[in-house]
């Protein structure tokens, strides 16, 4: 059995655990294990493996949470075989989203850790029932739209933190209204800069500038478009946050910072956790490390590498052979010491979300994928957000590889309600007053302006230095 195939076994293993508990109450641990070997399954034949845990989580997560909320739904509403007798025509295209959006309007109702009034909830519920029944009534406008059959499907190579971007239904409705269904693969960004076979694709859609520069370098391309960003920040947990405090690496405050600068210090002296003085609440003998992606592969850990060198470099941009072999000691340290590590940003959050600060007390994120999570009630009291300071911001820079991805790059930049959409996910947008509002309606104290942020290096430069921490793990 290969790398690869044991690490997802192991993967697979670890999200059924963390399914099982997490649904131990609603469901025997049977069926939880059905809908993962479900979801696995399609995925049977798929090229590229490092995405398919979390993949199928995400698939069968939707399957239980769905039918969980269908369950408790069923006094509401009347049984799927007396909705489905109102036409007695088969289900068309048109029929099977609504059914879709009626289980996934029902879920919403449920699912969100918050409890509803039962007189609102059976107003949701009858509303959906009425849109769905309605519209599949044969002499319905609905079942008939030119726009309907005008969708062209577009595909696109995205960095995993956007699929469940593209994969929200109100997305997908808002592209159809443009004539548009896009179908997306997540990778990598630097995987996607350098080893994806863009040949198949209408855009690429990394987490960077400079791996979308790399493309665009590459197949001569000179447009591009940054629909939104996500600075990179550190999740942690209070106790370690406290702790960190007293070490001069944390500063508290309505949005806490990480001091990258002192942090560089604990890690030249190789300092760990037992040796913080007073430290009652994490007594391991372990380095002080902040958990990453694999930087071979992944834009987060090019994202962190480019903070660490800049403090390393004496606060300056790096440039140039001599600075890099300056740094590269010290910024090799903070990747190797960390051991096996994922190729995708996912991975070590959803370890941070369902294993606590036991194996992840400090893991390098996306903000994004703090407040989305957020919004989802999946953040636990004494989870805590902080910024590295200084911090870089990650640019999703869509490079369109034909005159349908150029189509996609303004929809997804200009168009109101998809800006919106992305500001729901967590990302930052133009459209500020939204973003503004997920975060506050979800209590995740984030920075309105960003100040302490600085540039990358040149896409050559940061190459160089990820070849060279490449090189020190052999």
């Amino acid at each position: 059995m290969g790398v690869v195939k044991v690490r997802e076994e192991q993967a697979i293993r670890r999200l059924t655990d963390h399914l099982v508990e997490t649904y131990t109450d609603t469901y025997p641990v049977e069926r939880v294990e059905a809908a993962v070997g479900t979801a696995r399954r399609r995925f049977e034949g798929h090229p590229v493996r490092e995405f398919v845990p979390i993949l199928v989580e995400r698939v069968a997560r939707r399957e239980l949470e769905t039918e969980a909320a269908a369950a408790e739904a069923g006094d509401l509403v009347a049984s799927s075989s007396d909705i489905e007798s109102a036409s007695a025509t088969p289900q068309s295209v048109t029929d099977q989203r609504l059914n879709m959006d009626l289980r996934q309007s029902i879920g919403s109702v449920f699912t969100k850790n918050r409890i509803v009034p039962l007189s609102v909830a059976a107003a949701i519920v009858v509303a959906a029932i009425v849109v769905a029944v309605g519209v599949r009534q044969p002499d319905s406008p609905a079942t008939t739209t030119p726009a309907a059959q005008s969708v062209t499907t577009l595909r696109g190579v995205v960095g995993s933190e956007k699929v469940a971007f593209f994969s929200d239904t109100e997305v997908v409705e808002a592209l159809a209204r443009n004539g548009v269904r896009i179908e997306v693969d997540p990778a990598g960004s630097r995987q996607i800069a350098t080893s994806v076979d863009l040949s198949k694709y209408d855009f690429a859609f990394p987490s960077s500038g400079p791996a979308a520069e790399r493309i665009q370098r590459a197949r001569n391309i000179n447009a591009k478009y940054t629909p939104f960003s996500s600075p990179m920040a550190i999740a942690t947990f209070q106790p370690i946050a406290d702790l960190l405090t007293a070490a001069g690496v944390v500063r508290p405050g309505p949005v806490a910072t990480f001091d990258m600068a002192r942090y560089l210090e604990l890690a030249r002296t190789d300092t760990q956790w037992d040796y913080l003085p007073g430290n009652t609440a994490y007594q391991v003998r372990k380095n002080i490390v902040v958990s990453t992606t694999d930087p071979r592969s992944s834009n987060s850990a090019a994202m962190y590498l480019a903070i660490a060198s800049y403090v390393a470099n004496d606060n300056t941009v790096v440039q140039g052979p001599a600075a890099e072999q300056a740094v590269l000691p010290a910024v090799s340290k903070l990747f190797v010491r960390q051991g096996y590590t994922e190729n995708s940003s996912e991975g070590p959050f959803q370890e941070y979300l369902a294993a606590g600060m036991g194996p992840t007390p400090l893991v390098l994120i996306y903000e994004a994928q703090f407040v989305e999570a957020a919004a989802r009630g999946q953040i636990k009291p004494g989870m805590v957000l902080t910024y590295p300071s200084p911090t870089v911001l990650s640019k999703h820079t869509l490079v369109p590889l034909n005159a349908e991805g150029d189509r996609i790059g303004r929809l997804l930049s200009t168009d109101p309600q998809l800006q919106r959409l992305a500001a729901e996910h967590g990302f930052r947008t133009g459209d500020t007053a939204t973003f503004a509002k997920v975060t506050a309606d979800n209590h995740v104290p984030v920075p309105a302006d960003l100040i302490d942020v600085i540039d990358t290096p040149t896409y050559d430069t940061l190459e160089h230095l990820l070849d060279g921490v490449a090189q020190t793990y052999n």
